[in-house]
């Protein structure tokens, strides 16, 4: 094989570019969320490090799925809907809000957030965001900086089996 074609192919198995997006390089942190399951999971470290129970969108359509990045993030968000303020227990974004740019969006309008009604989680109930409980959204938000890459699907995929299949785990 020419060098020229080796170096090329070498650069391409290798770079961070991929065409779903950056790939995560080894040791980033990486988000998969599940809607076949309903659950989350952190990957961190070359490892799956935790999966909680989530709530989904109402119907398939509603959470959007793809690869997107985490570009807001917001401790005790305000619910422009409704205007409630940050850490009122009527407030249904619970407190912590980490939004990500599905459909073009900015990061406010689909997110993984908390919630003030615990009992949701699991099921598919929501407008389109992914909700966690407060305590899990919370253990979660220090380690997903802005920049994170979230993977948003519908498998019968384990997290580990996606981890590698995007880069976040590596053999």
């Amino acid at each position: 094989m020419p060098v020229f074609i080796s170096m090329l192919l070498a650069a391409f198995i290798f770079s961070p570019i991929w065409p779903l997006g950056t790939n995560p390089m080894p040791g980033d942190p990486f988000v998969i969320v599940n809607k076949q399951t309903n659950e989350v999971a952190l990957i961190n470290e070359n490892r799956v490090q935790t999966v909680v129970s989530a709530a989904t969108g109402k119907s398939e359509e509603l959470t959007p799925e793809g690869l997107f990045t985490v570009t807001v993030k917001a401790l005790d968000p305000y619910y422009r809907k409704k205007d409630i303020p940050g850490g009122d227990p009527n407030n249904p974004l619970g407190s912590r809000w980490i939004g990500f740019d599905a459909e073009d969006t900015d990061g406010r309008i689909y997110g993984i957030h908390g919630t003030n009604d615990p009992s949701s989680i699991g099921k598919k109930i929501s407008q389109g965001c992914v909700r966690l409980q407060n305590e899990a959204v919370e253990s979660l938000y220090d380690y997903i900086p802005l920049g994170t890459k979230i993977l948003v699907t519908s498998t019968s995929k384990d997290f580990t089996q996606l981890g590698k299949e995007y880069g976040a785990i590596r053999e």
